[in-house]
Formats: structure tokens, sequence, C-alpha cells
């Protein structure tokens, strides 16, 4: 085969090499769509732990703080008995404010991170990156499904000498191909993959 032949649009052997180019590309971007896919899920599988262990924590704060409130109320009503020493009631008195500062610091210690509210914020916040991942992930599986078709159809096409399989596939591949971009960058909802 001469170079000019070799140059010629037109000819089988330019198309054959312009399409091993093209299922090389599609490839590639199978790659890339299935490291975001993974990530996806990890992120997800991730955020939901996480979640999870914050809302405990939480949880666990919100015993604590009952139980200390529970006691302090216990001393609030021993206070208010009339024949207490007075270094009894001292003694309770110390402990009834020790009791109810704790009690505030359950609800909020923004130095830690670790009061109530700065817990219920935290497992919020990493509810919605695991929702943020779910959204992601029906893209990242869709567009890579249809990536996988394109290749198909464009070595078939290769064996059969059909355009039309591979206009098939170049729609069903840029399709493919937008899906995982919006996998990453979420730019459209689709509702029914979203």
């Amino acid at each position: 085969m001469s170079l000019p032949e070799a140059l010629d649009p037109a000819s089988e052997a330019t198309t054959d090499r312009l399409t091993a180019i093209y299922i090389a590309v599609l490839a590639v971007l199978i790659a890339v769509t299935s490291v975001g896919g993974d990530n996806a899920t990890k992120d997800m599988i991730r955020s939901s732990i996480q979640a999870a262990n914050t809302y405990s924590f939480y949880q666990a704060k919100s015993i604590r703080q009952t139980t200390v409130r529970a006691v302090a109320d216990d001393f609030e009503t021993r206070l208010a008995d009339p024949g207490l020493s007075n270094a009894v009631r001292q003694q309770l008195q110390t402990k009834l404010a020790s009791y109810r500062s704790t009690a505030d610091r359950y609800e909020s210690e923004p130095a830690t991170g670790e009061g109530k509210k700065e817990l219920l914020s935290k497992a919020r916040d990493l509810e919605a990156q695991r929702d943020l991942s779910l959204k992601r992930d029906p893209y990242f599986d869709t567009g890579g499904a249809l990536l996988q078709i394109a290749i198909v159809l464009a070595s078939a096409s290769l064996i059969v000498a059909g355009p039309i399989l591979l206009w098939v596939s170049v729609i069903l591949g840029g399709l493919g191909a937008f899906l995982s971009l919006n996998g990453f960058l979420l730019l459209v909802d689709i509702p029914f993959l979203g």
C-alpha cells in the first residue's frame, strides 16, 4: 500500500486504524470510569461507617448527659432538706455545679468537636458525603457498561466491515463518556440514574 492510499480517509486501512485508536480511547475511558466508580463506592462505605460511629458517639454523650443531669437533680432535691449540715450542703453544691457544668459541656464542646451539637453536625455532613457518592455511583456503572458495549460494537465493525455498527458504537461511546464525566462532576441530574 502506498502512502497516499494509507492517508486516504476513504481507504479501508485508514478506517481500521482510526477504529483501533477509537477502541483504545474507549478502553482508557473504561479504566478511568472504573477508578471513579470504585472511589465512589469506597467513599460511600467510609462515610456510612463514619456517620454511624459519630451517631453512636452522639448517643453515648446523650446517655451520659442524661445520667449526669439525673444525679444533679437528685442533689438539688437533697439540698432542699433543711436538716443538712453546712459541710454536707457545701459538698452537694460543689458537686451539683460540677455535674451541671459537665452536662452543659456534653451539649456543646467546640474546642474538641465532641459535644452533641458538633457530633450531630459532623454526622449529617458525613451523611451528605455518603449521599453524594451514592448519587455518583450509577453514572459510573452505566457509563462503564455503555463504553464496554461501544468497544464490542467497534470491534465487530472491524470484522464485518459494517459502518452502522461503528456509528452505533460512537453514539454509545459518547453517551458512556458523558455519563462517566457526569459521575465525576454531576453536571446533569438524570432521574432514573441518580
